[in-house]
């Protein structure tokens, strides 16, 4: 396996607005790459040394939606079942329709909030998130938040259309409730430690933020990142808010054990045992209708369709080259996943700038193609 191109990609990335990355790539338990380039630091002059923490932001789907798997797969929750059976709040919700506002004609299910089918928009600042958090103050919940959420009318009736959204922040909610258990607690006890993860976490602590690799907001006007504080993340509502679509924070090295883990048949390194290859290959599999599929294909992931909270390769005929069955996401600021179920594969990428269009459209399917020439010829 020659990973030449590769390295000298990831090293060219400084000169499209990429300060600093790091990637891993394993294959059956076993790592065939890690390269970092550029600086961990505003400075530029602290190299990355692959120890940095990332914000994952939408990265941290895969883990939720890997723990309502968890939970579907033992019988604790059915992806048919209505939101409303967990969250009572969700019993009365409103649709938009036309230029009024009616009750919905049909229950939202999590299956609907895995596919991000619900209907729910993401306005991280709606009249409903801040109207409870100027009432209850920084203890504001994970469970208060969600139930204020419910008050906003739907943009489509569920399981209609396809609309990125808070949908999986409502999901950890109902893991929440169907688990007993606050969802750090849960991911903690039956992801996080049986792969052996030590970094993965929702809270900032002073030594995560140490390690925290300089983060930056892409400026279109200055046409360059620019530094922003490393503990800001807009989806992170209040301290106590543990959001299931975007709030956890990790370092390369417990990501792609994860990953790998998700590539082998849903068993760790260790032997840890999170999910069957059946119920992989379940949440994996496309969910998307012709209207969703359209709505979908506006993101312009060629190749593939959305499936219970993550992207799913569909087609090889478009997009490059890949294996029918790899799945996996992206974040807000670079982070991206690969998990090839077929071939044991998988891959982490992470970078720490945000508004940068460019890493979806170019840098994750120039990676992922570059893995696969290494790595499967």
């Amino acid at each position: 396996m020659d990973f030449t191109k590769l390295s000298a990609y990831l090293d060219r990335l400084s000169s499209v607005g990429v300060p600093g990355c790091d990637l891993a790539v394993w294959r059956d338990h076993e790592p065939l790459y890690r390269h970092q380039a550029g600086f961990r630091d505003a400075a530029l002059t602290e190299p990355v040394r692959g120890d940095e923490t990332y914000n994952l932001y939408s990265a941290t789907k895969v883990f939720t939606t890997c723990a309502a798997m968890q939970l579907i797969e033992r019988g604790v929750l059915s992806l048919d079942d209505p939101v409303s059976a967990y969250l009572p709040a969700y019993a009365q919700l409103t649709v938009k329709d036309g230029g009024n506002v009616r009750p919905v004609r049909r229950a939202m299910t999590i299956r609907h909030l895995m596919s991000m089918q619900g209907g729910m928009d993401y306005d991280m600042a709606s009249p409903s998130f801040l109207a409870l958090i100027d009432e209850v103050g920084p203890t504001a919940s994970t469970r208060q938040l969600v139930d204020a959420k419910a008050k906003d009318p739907l943009q489509f009736e569920p399981g209609t259309n396809f609309l990125y959204s808070v949908c999986h922040d409502v999901l950890a909610a109902v893991i929440e409730v169907a688990s007993g258990k606050r969802f750090s607690e849960y991911l903690k006890e039956n992801i996080f430690d049986p792969l052996g993860l030590h970094t993965v976490t929702f809270k900032p602590t002073p030594e995560v933020m140490a390690r925290m690799a300089q983060q930056y907001e892409f400026s279109d006007e200055q046409k360059k990142p620019v530094p922003m504080p490393n503990d800001s993340n807009n989806y992170r509502l209040t301290p106590n808010y543990e959001s299931g679509g975007a709030g956890l924070m990790a370092d390369v090295a417990d990501y792609i054990a994860f990953a790998d883990a998700l590539a082998c048949g849903g068993v760790g390194k260790g032997g840890a045992h999170i999910l069957s290859p059946e119920m992989i290959q379940l949440w994996s599999a496309n969910q998307l209708g012709p209207k969703g599929r359209a709505s979908f294909d506006e993101w312009q992931r060629l190749g593939y369709s959305y499936a219970l909270g993550v992207r799913t390769r569909v087609s090889t005929a478009v997009g490059g080259r890949g294996q029918i069955g790899e799945f996996g996401w992206d974040g807000a600021a670079g982070a991206w996943t690969m998990i090839d179920p077929i071939n044991h594969i998988s891959a982490f990428y992470a970078m720490h700038v945000r508004n940068f269009g460019y890493c979806y459209d170019v840098i994750h399917p120039k990676i992922r193609d570059m893995i696969y020439e290494a790595v499967m010829e």
